[in-house]
């Protein structure tokens, strides 16, 4: 009897729970991003898939945590043999380290879902803001700053290029960016770098404004956009917008292939997508696949694989640790340097701009512009900054995904 009960014991995770304590933090991580993406309803299309990945990703003998690669691709077999994970076949990875390995290796370190979720962003993005006000779009490409003031710090940390680039491409605000330019560039921390980017993308609405309430005035935040409108009419405007929206994806790929052909991957799927959104009619068919259906089972399996990235073991080390500690400091610099742009265009132009408008400068869309949007109304009812606010976000999304082919032609 008494050993069947021991049989039954070890049968449980109970006592790798009790040998091993740091499986009870995981629990808690996973408990808490599964409350803000539940209960307070913080990006829950995607904390709810990473914070279920990082629960089922850490019962012992469940084999759903993903095994990440050292250095050189090598990971260790269960009778200790190191062998190069990128020559092994699917299937040998589903039967040594379980299904969610295939799955991350099929479809993450692979590079195909991030591609596939630009453009179902594209296909869901309306660039009629930005068109409307392009020169508010500067703000989008001066927030990229943050990306290569963390790469500069990271360098003189000690990092190595490759690894400081996927480090600081954390600050545009784009999981699936970041995810695209670690693979590229330092593939053995795609697991934290994903983690940090995600993280922080669905945090955007506790990050944004306590930058902004450290770096403006309530005197800034109350600058009427349509009132500024009213008394500086712009002289340009655009007679078509139907034309100009279906041009527009054509023309940025051409030039984006042109000059950062590395850049095409993301930037060319992300305009692909909204090509087919603005043609109307004669592509709903692919609009209503590419908006619902694709985007929508994409984000289910990248959520949940990112979430089985974060093993105890892999999360609980001084360089994730640190890798969170750097994403935080690029994201924040990102938002910062768009508001110190726009700051630094009020002293000289007669329009003015609300430096809300710079802090969304982020890839994170719509939500940044949504949560400047309620830091403006909070100051005054009735000064809407939305769209203005999404041209700068929607310039940031182009910004980061150019600045991610930059840091691969030259760093990769």
């Amino acid at each position: 009897m008494g050993e069947i009960l021991d049989r039954l014991y070890h049968m449980t995770a109970l006592s790798d729970l009790i040998a091993d304590p740091s499986y009870l933090l995981m629990y808690l991580l996973a408990f808490g991003l599964l409350y803000l993406g539940i209960v307070k309803k913080y990006e829950p299309l995607l904390l709810i898939p990473i914070g279920f990945g990082v629960l089922i990703a850490n019962f012992p003998g469940g084999e759903m945590g993903v095994i990440q690669a050292n250095a050189e691709g090598l990971v260790p077999l269960a009778d200790g043999t190191m062998v190069d994970i990128w020559k092994m076949p699917l299937h040998d990875i589903a039967h040594e380290f379980g299904i969610m390995n295939y799955l991350y290796y099929a479809l993450i370190k692979s590079g195909l879902l991030p591609p596939i979720i630009f453009m179902g962003v594209g296909a869901m993005t309306d660039f009629g803001p930005m068109l409307r006000n392009l020169k508010l779009a500067i703000f989008g490409a001066a927030a990229q700053f943050g990306i290569f003031a963390v790469l500069l710090g990271s360098l003189a940390l000690g990092f190595t290029p490759q690894e400081a680039g996927s480090l600081g491409i954390i600050g545009g605000a784009d999981g699936p960016t970041a995810i695209f330019t670690t693979i590229k560039l330092a593939p053995h921390l795609l697991g934290p770098i994903a983690i940090a980017a995600y993280s922080y993308m669905a945090l955007v609405p506790v990050i944004i404004p306590l930058v902004v309430k450290l770096l403006c005035t309530k005197k800034e935040l109350t600058i009427n956009m349509k009132e500024q409108d009213r008394l500086y009419p712009d002289k340009l405007q655009i007679k078509n917008l139907r034309v100009a929206k279906i041009v527009f994806p054509i023309a940025v790929t051409t030039i984006v292939a042109i000059f950062v052909p590395t850049a095409v991957s993301l930037v060319g799927m992300l305009m692909f997508g909204n090509l087919i959104k603005e043609i109307g009619a004669d592509t709903s068919r692919l609009f209503q696949t590419i908006s619902n259906g694709l985007m929508n089972t994409a984000t289910v399996f990248l959520g949940l694989c990112v979430g089985a990235t974060m093993t105890a073991e892999s999360f609980l080390n001084l360089q994730t640790l640190g890798i969170i500690a750097g994403g935080f400091l690029a994201f924040a610099l990102s938002i910062a340097s768009g508001i110190i742009m726009v700051k630094i265009w009020n002293l000289f132009a007669k329009k003015k701009i609300n430096p809300l408008v710079g802090a969304t400068g982020l890839s994170a869309v719509p939500m940044a512009s949504r949560v400047c949007n309620g830091i403006s109304t909070k100051y005054d009812p009735k000064n809407h900054v939305l769209n203005y606010c999404m041209s700068s976000n929607i310039a940031g999304v182009i910004g980061s995904a150019v600045a991610a082919g930059v840091l691969i032609s030259f760093l990769g």
